[in-house]
């Protein structure tokens, strides 16, 4: 595998320093097909150092890396030198070379500006981040991976770059102590301390700079406070419009780590700038070409678009397919995470029914404006002025590979940044808080709401949180217009009393233990729960959104008739929207049990379910007229 690994780099610099004018004129073609199909060969993939993974110094420049990462922004198309031609100064002959995956020219002879063999192509830019709130786990087994590759031994002596910044696994000195990935990274709460010696790769933690004209030029735009790892500068050469803003890819391609464009970077001399980017403003040139040790560039040779950033899950799940070696045991899995949420839950088991169903929910569809699949979640009786809430996000963290807990304070409401913002002035979308993955398990912590005023801020990003829940989508700020992002991101909202956010479903938390120590309590179950069984959890939970699911004519019919018949005595009894929310708690029981289409007893079972909910509401509301 070494030496695979050793050819497959040495193939593709062959091919990129080949003389274009002694190539076939398919065979920059031939070089991505080959590629593609030695990368689709998933133990083949495993060989390729991830930049999520290694240290940048650690790896050798121009070589094959891959990047797990989410499309935080994209630059404008740029010109570069497709072809190009050098001229030897001594004996003056002429060669052609490729200027494709590359951002600096080959500089040992002088490059001939007038040739007519000279061809200027195009290329996109996307910038590229680690996926916002991967949770630690995650980032634990895909490091765990990595441990074996053998492209990660030592420094790379080939290449040594002048740093006139540090990266990030200096100081965090990752290749050490690589558990230090697991404090809180990028999954804490709004209101975590935090080290006062942040990173320079360390997103800020408080967005306060929101109101700004222009950004920092350190500040590398991770949407999620507390965010550390690579950001990435991807140039894409064919087919970018498959791609789109917040799509998370793994892409595959060649490293670029050059010093110059450091130099470039911080020293704007006119004779290593560009003269097709001097219509750029100081601050563009910043974002746009940062250092390469804090931001490296990455060739895109190949990407795919990934569903899901769960590395537990089986790979056929990704192309659509389920296991069905694991769905012979999802019944018993499901009762096992049942009687584990229901201890979390204090005892409560209707609770812990709804937050499964919950997790696994997904939108699948849209009919118009509607957004198909989506049940947020309205967790009340949470208790106020203790660390439960805490100790359940954490609990669900641990199950979810991408997560954030959002703390609805007064303070957090005023002053972040939810929706992101277009900054003319470097010309780059500034990241928000709602700039999430897909699938992303946003839970808003309501415990923390306190008596005061919210300013214009404050109301804006409630609207966001609103249109985000209902409408599953973001209106990202453009000054002079708003743009709607479309989302699929999970929303669960833990409240003291019903919630002042719109939800899908409120469940009324009824404990039946009452733990003198809470924090003890939840930790003490989560230390009794296997390694193995916790990722069966995880599997499971992934790996049921990836279900299709259908429901034959005859359900239907029948669906149709009880409806008819449950308004025949009383109409008020039952709306459109409960009808609603019954097909979609039908839907998720049936996943639950790895189902794909809807039966009579899983119909029976959602009618039940929602009565034992909405009685427990109604006598709620009798004691407590928060209640609805």
């Amino acid at each position: 595998s070494t030496q695979f690994y050793k050819w497959l780099n040495h193939l593709m610099s062959l091919h990129v320093q080949t003389k274009p004018s002694n190539c076939s004129p398919d065979w920059e073609t031939k070089v991505l097909e080959y590629f593609k199909e030695k990368l689709k060969d998933n133990e083949a993939a495993s060989w390729v150092p991830s930049l999520n993974d290694v240290p940048v110094h650690y790896l050798k420049a121009n070589s094959l890396v891959k990047f797990r990462c989410f499309i935080q922004d994209m630059f404008d198309p740029e010109f570069y030198m497709g072809v190009y031609e050098t001229v030897d100064p001594s004996s003056k002959s002429k060669v052609l070379r490729s200027g494709k995956y590359k951002d600096v020219a080959e500089c040992g002879h002088q490059v001939d500006l007038n040739t007519k063999n000279a061809v200027t192509l195009e290329r996109q830019t996307f910038y590229c981040v680690p996926i916002p709130g991967e949770s630690p786990w995650v980032k634990e087994i895909s490091f765990s991976y990595s441990c074996s590759n053998p492209a990660r031994v030592v420094p790379s002596t080939s290449y040594a770059p002048c740093r006139h910044k540090r990266s990030y696994e200096e100081d965090e000195d990752m290749e050490t102590q690589p558990h230090k990935q697991k404090e809180q990274l990028g999954t804490t709460d709004i209101h975590g301390s935090g080290d006062p010696k942040r990173l320079e790769t360390e997103a800020p933690s408080s967005l306060s700079n929101a109101a700004s004209g222009c950004s920092s030029p350190l500040d590398l735009n991770f949407p999620l406070p507390g965010e550390k790892g690579p950001a990435c500068l991807v140039k894409v050469y064919e087919e970018w419009e498959l791609f789109k803003v917040n799509d998370i890819l793994e892409v595959y391609g060649i490293l670029s780590v050059d010093p110059v464009l450091s130099v470039i970077s911080e020293d704007k001399d006119s004779s290593l700038v560009d003269p097709m980017d001097c219509t750029e403003s100081v601050e563009e040139q910043r974002v746009h070409c940062p250092p390469a040790s804090l931001v490296p560039r990455l060739h895109m040779l190949y990407a795919h678009r990934l569903q899901h950033n769960n590395p537990l899950l089986p790979p056929a799940a990704s192309e659509g397919q389920s296991s069905s070696g694991f769905l012979n045991d999802v019944v018993s899995v499901r009762g096992e995470l049942l009687g584990y949420l229901t201890h979390v839950l204090l005892g409560d088991a209707l609770a812990a029914e709804y937050l499964i169903l919950h997790l696994i929910s997904t939108v699948y569809a849209r009919r118009d404006v509607l957004p198909l699949g989506k049940f947020t979640l309205n967790l009340s009786g949470c208790p106020h002025n203790s660390t439960y809430t805490e100790q359940l996000y954490r609990v669900i963290q641990q199950l979810i590979p991408s997560s954030f807990r959002l703390g609805m304070s007064l303070h957090n409401m005023n002053n972040l940044r939810l929706v992101p913002r277009k900054d003319y002035t470097a010309n780059r979308l500034l990241s928000g808080v709602l700039q999430l993955a897909p699938n992303t398990s946003l839970f808003l912590d309501e415990t923390q709401l306190e008596q005061g005023q919210l300013d214009s801020t404050g109301v804006r990003n409630i609207t966001a949180l609103g249109n985000l829940i209902s409408w599953q989508k973001v209106d990202y700020d453009f000054n002079y217009h708003q743009m709607e992002f479309p989302c699929n991101i999970n929303v669960l909202i833990a409240s003291e009393g019903k919630s002042l956010l719109p939800c899908d479903c409120h469940v009324r938390l009824q404990p039946q233990l009452a733990p003198p120590n809470l924090e003890q309590y939840i930790s003490t179950i989560q230390v009794s729960l296997s390694p193995s069984l916790l990722n069966k959890f995880r599997i499971y939970l992934s790996l049921l959104r990836t279900l299709d699911y259908s429901i034959s004519e005859e359900v239907t019919k029948a669906v149709e008739d009880d409806f008819v018949e449950m308004r025949k005595d009383d109409p008020q009894s039952i709306s459109a929207e409960d009808l609603h929310r019954l097909l979609v708690v039908a839907r998720l029981l049936s996943l639950s049990v790895g189902h794909t289409t809807l039966s009579r007893d899983r119909w029976m079972r959602a009618k039940h379910l929602e009565t034992l909910r909405t009685n427990r509401t109604e006598q709620q509301k009798c004691v407590n007229g928060n209640e609805p």
